[in-house]
């Protein structure tokens, strides 16, 4: 199938991936003066005498928007926030789907991280959490962490945390599979972005050995005077023996690639430089650093991709549907390292070690129990954690 070409047919026929229902009857007199006037002037005075009761009185405590503003949509780059529509669409189809939320696509008008955050800000009280997506970088390190520190519902920028999750959950089961130890081994990701640096800083906190960091200029190293905002922070904190050079020179003798950049710019050579039993996660959309086939003739271990076409698909569906049910059933007022830990564990498990194969590391997105243990272990982080504001 040509799925570009059937799926534009198809949202022709759709006009559009989600609706509206009413969970409520209103075909009486009674049941309308109910649900609409005059009983809900009640619940209006209960929510303004303590707004908290907004999450046990409305939607509020299950709804979620998925934001964006148009900037870094899927591989397309800064296509504007109309035509990130769709891919807002189906991310709001995928989290009722999976994780039972409602959400809404909002899709904001402005570059301005002033304007963004503030009109976050002023509809925070409609929502249960946030979701950020495909906002490019810097901006969006900026947007996400005003949002955390000012509002007191989870804010969640997807395209860096639940891509790093989802790809430490594949690593975790790698690993396994090439009897690696987390601490012992070198990883090279290929993209300074959002994605690359949220993954970076994950696994640094899981306990990777080492990091080598690269954008298109080559590796980041401490001291380059040419970096200046998050890719000098990250530089900071990554490749502890200062290398410089290219992409291969970074990928020479390492253990893991991964890849969240652009298409064809790994070759065979390169993989075949790295360690044996080596861990290629390919998973620039819709094109690859690498194929999946010219990864393993190359001698890669074990190789994922972003593509459902191909096994292993390292995809953050796995996450930001369990994660958020898991957060909203709690009441957590933010997402934290806990309950992102415990989500990339949870996806990790889902895979027995008797089941693990060099095709078989991650479940499949639709799988329903695998989005039924991510929320469950993100609950009982968040109220581990001290974030939980209910049992």
């Amino acid at each position: 199938m040509n799925y570009r070409e059937e799926s534009l047919k198809k949202h022709g026929e759709w006009k559009g991936k989600i609706e509206v229902k009413a969970r409520v009857p209103v075909g009486s007199r009674e049941e309308l003066s109910l649900a609409y006037t005059p009983g809900v002037a009640e619940p209006c005075l209960a929510i303004q005498s303590d707004p908290e009761k907004s999450f046990e009185l409305t939607r509020r405590w299950n709804t979620v928007p998925v934001i964006t503003d148009g900037t870094a949509v899927l591989g397309l780059g800064d296509i504007g926030p109309e035509a990130g529509m769709p891919v807002m669409e189906g991310k709001c189809a995928l989290f009722k789907a999976y994780g039972d939320v409602d959400a809404f696509p909002l899709c904001i008008r402005s570059k301005d991280p002033d304007e963004i955050v503030r009109t976050i800000e002023l509809l925070a009280g409609s929502f249960g959490g946030i979701n950020l997506e495909d906002i490019a970088a810097p901006r969006c390190f900026e947007i996400e962490q005003r949002l955390i520190r000012d509002l007191d519902i989870p804010v969640f920028h997807d395209d860096q945390h639940g891509t790093a999750v989802v790809t430490a959950a594949a690593l975790l089961n790698a690993l396994k599979l090439v009897k690696k130890q987390i601490g012992s081994v070198h990883v090279v990701i290929n993209g300074a972005g959002a994605a690359g640096t949220a993954i970076a800083k994950f696994l640094l906190r899981m306990g990777v050995g080492d990091i080598v960091l690269c954008d298109r200029q080559g590796i980041l190293c401490a001291g380059d005077r040419q970096l200046s905002g998050a890719k000098a922070e990250i530089a900071g904190l990554t490749n502890r023996a200062l290398k410089t050079g290219t992409l291969a020179d970074a990928m020479r003798g390492a253990d893991v690639f991964i890849g969240v950049s652009g298409p064809n710019c790994v070759t065979k050579e390169m993989v075949r430089s790295m360690k044996q039993d080596a861990i290629v996660f390919a998973c620039a959309n819709p094109t690859p650093e690498i194929s999946y086939e010219d990864a393993l003739e190359a001698g890669a271990a074990v190789v994922g991709t972003g593509s459902s076409e191909k096994p292993n698909q390292i995809n953050n569906v796995l996450v930001f549907p369990g994660l958020f049910r898991g957060a909203l059933d709690v009441r957590a007022t933010k997402i934290n390292f806990e309950m992102m830990m415990a989500a990339a564990t949870a996806i990790a498990a889902c895979v027995p070690e008797d089941a693990l194969t060099p095709g078989h590391i991650l479940p499949f997105a639709y799988e329903k129990a695998a989005h039924t243990a991510v929320s469950k272990a993100v609950s009982a982080a968040a109220a581990h954690s001290g974030v939980a504001k209910r049992p």
